[in-house]
């Protein structure tokens, strides 16, 4: 687009869509939605903005919910401000917030917290497949239920409802058979693994972790001061004999039998009984990430490794984070029955659950029938926006891995995954880079792994030609 060319005719803004009764504002939603597009290069450097009375008109919000939202994105150096001129799209670099460096990016997921989904970000639903309208009528209608009730303290486990729910979804969706005092509603993965940080005496141990494998739960059994040993993944999941024979007294091993991250294979039913025996025989534990849950691509998702568990040994972590929203902050362990007043107790002392308010709404959408038929609706979405970006890397990127609902590409080694990954972030696509899942250093591997569930607004074919540049661009770096 050529510099000054005016924008008050049909425009990247025209077809932007702010949602009304969320917890961010309006001039918020505006602000991140046009920062977005001049980092995905939809409004260009030098081109003039709407006036804030047109905006506001194509929009239906009021002239100061625009204007706000300009202040703050000339504050941040992404627009100038010229007077009677207009407005237009800075030609400088945008400010970075105070403090950031490329290391906190990383380890915290590349993008910041509460900021908008980005191309190939990993970890995140696909917001604009939720069902807001029936979540909202629910969470109204449970609102209401709970003012008029007497106060009282909450179960600490979480509401009975939500676990009594849970109980019959897990039988159903995954095979696992479980009470509703074998189930804690948790802050999400994080908030399972303080609770067995808490629960369990596993502090100056030593763990099997999968190599490669997901890096924040590294770090989380490191802050847990239990020393991760890396055991590599084949074809059929964690190899049970090398996590023997390079760390024979591990107090529990973590692993994700659905979807291993970040390859994608689903561990076999031999290496699940492998896994299961030595657990038994040892008297060790194993900590199952659920992550993805029904989730798995397929038709059928394969169980849960819980679901095998005969001798009490599987500690299983569900989450609602992928499949509803992480803003919900909301997931579930199931214990096995030995270890349900152990567990109980340190809920009760010193970290209840959450919001009883979340639990029920979650408890009557998934009562209703709502979540397998939202669960159903995402299965489909994540296959055809997978297809639509395999379709469009291919070309660039013809040495591609799928690995369940994302793609690997990979790079000749020594490529610097990590500061291309860094560098996308400029152009509002976050793809991981594959090294930092390695533990060993002589085991890494250089590539990117992208996910499928933000659908840029123009397509993936876009995305998937600047991140060919920016790869190309690292390659001719001295």
């Amino acid at each position: 687009m050529p510099k000054n060319e005016s924008l008050t005719g049909p425009s990247p803004l025209s077809t932007l869509t702010l949602q009304r009764g969320t917890s961010r504002g309006l001039s918020e939603q505006l602000r991140q939605l046009i920062e977005q597009a001049i980092g995905e290069g939809r409004l260009r450097p030098g081109a003039r903005l709407p006036s804030c009375r047109d905006l506001a008109a194509q929009l239906g919000v009021a002239r100061g919910t625009v204007r706000a939202s300009y202040d703050m994105l000339v504050d941040g150096q992404f627009l100038q401000a010229r007077g009677a001129a207009g407005t237009f799209v800075s030609t400088l670099p945008p400010l970075k917030p105070a403090g950031a460096n490329t290391e906190r990016l990383l380890l915290e997921g590349i993008e910041e917290y509460d900021a908008a989904p980005l191309t190939f970000q990993m970890g995140i639903p696909a917001s604009d497949a939720f069902p807001a309208k029936v979540w909202l009528r629910i969470l109204q209608r449970q609102a209401r239920m709970q003012v008029s009730r007497p106060a009282s303290y909450p179960d600490p486990r979480g509401s009975l409802a939500l676990r009594q729910a849970l109980v019959a979804y897990l039988a159903v969706a995954r095979g696992l058979r479980c009470q509703a005092d074998q189930i804690i509603i948790t802050s999400g993965y994080a908030g399972a693994m303080g609770l067995i940080g808490l629960a369990m005496d596993f502090q100056g141990k030593t763990a099997w972790l999968e190599d490669p494998g997901f890096w924040v739960a590294r770090r989380a059994v490191e802050a847990l001061r239990v020393t991760p040993f890396a055991v590599p993944v084949d074809a059929e999941g964690l190899q049970v004999e090398a996590g023997i024979a390079r760390a024979p007294e591990a107090a529990f091993a973590l692993v994700t039998p659905g979807q291993q991250a970040p390859l994608g294979m689903t561990m076999s039913l031999a290496r699940r009984h492998e896994l299961l025996n030595w657990a038994s025989r040892e008297q060790r534990w194993i900590i199952e990430d659920d992550y993805l849950g029904e989730l798995q691509p397929g038709n059928r998702a394969a169980p849960a490794l819980a679901a095998l568990d005969s001798e009490g040994r599987v500690l299983h972590i569900g989450t609602f984070s992928k499949a509803l929203t992480p803003q919900l902050r909301l997931g579930f362990m199931v214990v096995p029955s030995a270890l349900t007043a152990r567990f109980g107790e340190v809920c009760a002392l010193l970290s209840p659950a959450s919001s009883g308010l979340l639990h029920n709404a979650v408890a009557e959408f998934l009562r209703d029938g709502h979540f397998m038929r939202h669960l159903r609706r995402m299965k489909r979405v994540y296959h055809e926006r997978l297809e639509q970006m395999i379709a469009a890397l291919h070309p660039h990127f013809p040495d591609l891995q799928r690995a369940g609902l994302a793609v690997i590409v990979r790079l000749p080694a020594g490529t610097p995954d990590e500061a291309i990954a860094q560098q996308a972030v400029e152009w509002g696509m976050a793809p991981s880079p594959l090294s930092i899942w390695y533990q060993q250093a002589d085991q890494r591997g250089a590539g990117l792994v992208l996910g499928a569930a933000h659908l840029p607004r123009e397509g993936y074919a876009r995305s998937a030609e600047r991140l060919r540049a920016l790869v190309d661009a690292q390659a001719v770096s001295p």
